[in-house]
């Protein structure tokens, strides 16, 4: 199978899966509804949850299936792939490059005055204390098929045409155009940046899968657990203020 064939069969399946779990959403919150018990904005979450993994899953499957048949597919660069300890090593330190990386682009944001915080995590969230089947689409299958999609599909394919920087800059702005929160346009580019890097660094997929797992990963934590953390911050706060006050 040719590449320019995969990079249809991919491209498509992954519209598909944008355009199908819209359908599937209603068609299950339409059925959440109809249980008793749920509120509808539970049902809501719940329908939404469900079609975005079960969608998820079948892309995933597709993918997988399709890159089977043609491994030759997966070899953009000359070289040998770093090794598994390497991969892993360099997947980790790409998290922490991948979260400064946002912060500096939130810093940036804000001398312009665009208002911090994103609508689409902050609806995952809510969707994530609900119905937590979606943690999964979050931190395995949205990794798994972006990275595919992204990193090896438009970075990969466009790199073996022109350059690193050219292809690094197009797959970045994609990605983060996609996501479909023009105002954070810069912080969904930061991290695509370093996943790009990360894929030419070590020549595997699975460096810049890893990072945008544990990215996608401490985020939800972070977000699920908000409100115990801003606890814990202000009781350190209160025995930070009252140790200052018992040395003077």
């Amino acid at each position: 199978m040719k590449n320019w064939k995969m990079y249809i069969y991919l491209l498509l399946t992954y519209i598909a899966m944008q355009v199908g779990s819209i359908y599937l959403a209603e068609l299950l919150i339409g059925y959440m509804k109809s249980k008793p018990g749920l509120q509808e904005l539970q049902a809501t979450y719940h329908g939404f949850a469900w079609s975005l993994f079960i969608v998820n899953t079948i892309a995933a499957i597709i993918f997988l299936v399709l890159i089977a048949r043609n491994k030759k597919f997966m070899q953009v660069f000359k070289g040998k792939k770093a090794s598994v300890g390497s991969i892993i090593l360099w997947g980790v330190i790409g998290f922490f490059l991948a979260m400064g990386g946002q912060m500096l682009a939130a810093s940036i944001e804000s001398m312009f005055g665009v208002t911090p915080g994103s609508d689409n995590t902050a609806l995952l969230t809510d969707i994530a204390k609900t119905s937590p089947i979606v943690i999964i689409s979050m931190v395995l299958f949205a990794p798994l098929l972006e990275e595919l999609v992204f990193r090896r599909v438009i970075f990969g394919g466009i790199y073996m045409k022109t350059n690193f920087w050219i292809a690094t800059l197009v797959s970045a702005v994609v990605f983060a155009a996609v996501h479909n929160e023009l105002e954070h346009l810069l912080i969904y580019t930061m991290p695509a940046l370093v996943f790009a890097y990360l894929y030419y660094r070590t020549k595997s997929i699975l460096t810049p899968m890893i990072a945008h797992g544990l990215m996608n990963g401490f985020v939800v934590v972070v977000q699920l657990n908000y409100d115990k953390l801003q606890r814990y911050i202000e009781e350190m706060e209160k025995v930070k203020q009252a140790v200052i006050i018992f040395i003077q």
